[in-house]
């Protein structure tokens, strides 16, 4: 049997805080993970799997994570999550003890396999730093991995972009050994896609020579401040996720993304009437 389509939805930066707390005094990213939850239980077709890119708590308490468990609870699709600069190795591994975690203390790695494609999940999170690294041995997890299988395409995903997006406090904390992640990358040409968050807004670029997103997140953006003319601030704007498609064909097939909004929108209209005419 042919390989099928493979769509992997990733949500990034959900921010959850203990029961009836706001983000910044502002944000209810609990009601928001309930609104991005229903989005992708609603969506069709179903995704076969959900990466989530980090940031999954936010100071982060044992209470967060327990919080973060009841609210991922109705979502119906499979799910693996990654650590990021607001998030804790320790917590995390303990709040979800069944994910195949690739080492047995440190890095959260995760290798997992959807259809015809390998999801390789990287920790990204320096403890107790905003920025980004991949430590020697993700680095060496990572090449040996991408060694196993030549012939299966491969998505990347971390939570810290290894590329600037432009907004100067958050190009401070990028992936700061973005220059080791890149040789091993170039190596395997099996890797399609490097998907990333932190920036809380999507962005599209190429690295390693790798189409490279950024996922938006499901509850409050980061300023767009190119200009660099004010603090570093945020904006409640229209919450979205990504849908990565993987459509198998010659060589390691092809990748699509699609920002999918998050609510309640008006349509879908028809462009042709009874009679087959554009309207």
């Amino acid at each position: 049997m042919s390989p099928k389509p493979v769509r992997i939805a990733q949500i990034s930066d959900l921010h959850i805080k203990p029961p009836g707390s706001l983000a910044y005094g502002r944000v209810d990213t609990a009601k928001a993970l309930e609104r991005c939850v229903a989005a992708l239980n609603e969506f069709l077709p179903a995704p076969d799997f959900v990466v989530i890119s980090g940031d999954l708590a936010d100071t982060p308490t044992v209470e967060e994570y327990q919080y973060l468990a009841r609210l991922l609870t109705p979502l119906k699709l499979p799910f693996a999550g990654i650590p990021g600069n607001h998030d804790s190795r320790e917590l995390m591994r303990t709040a979800f003890s069944s994910a195949p975690y690739a080492l047995a203390s440190g890095p959260l790695n995760q290798r997992i396999e959807i259809g015809g494609l390998d999801l390789l999940l990287l920790d990204s999170s320096v403890p107790g730093k905003p920025h980004g690294s991949l430590e020697e041995p993700t680095l060496h997890w990572l090449d040996t991995t991408l060694s196993d299988s030549p012939g299966r395409p491969a998505l990347l995903f971390l939570h810290h972009p290894p590329f600037k997006a432009g907004i100067w406090h958050m190009d401070r904390q990028n992936l700061l050994n973005a220059s080791q992640f890149e040789l091993i990358v170039r190596r395997h040409p099996r890797v399609q896609l490097i998907a990333t968050g932190h920036v809380h807004r999507a962005a599209l670029t190429m690295f390693a020579g790798v189409p490279t997103t950024i996922c938006p997140a499901p509850n409050h953006a980061v300023d767009l401040d190119l200009a660099e003319l004010r603090q570093p601030s945020f904006k409640v704007e229209p919450p979205a996720f990504h849908l990565h498609t993987w459509f198998p064909g010659e060589d390691f097939g092809s990748m699509v993304t699609h920002q999918v909004p998050i609510g309640t929108f008006d349509g879908p209209h028809p462009f042709f009437g009874p009679d087959g005419k554009l309207l």
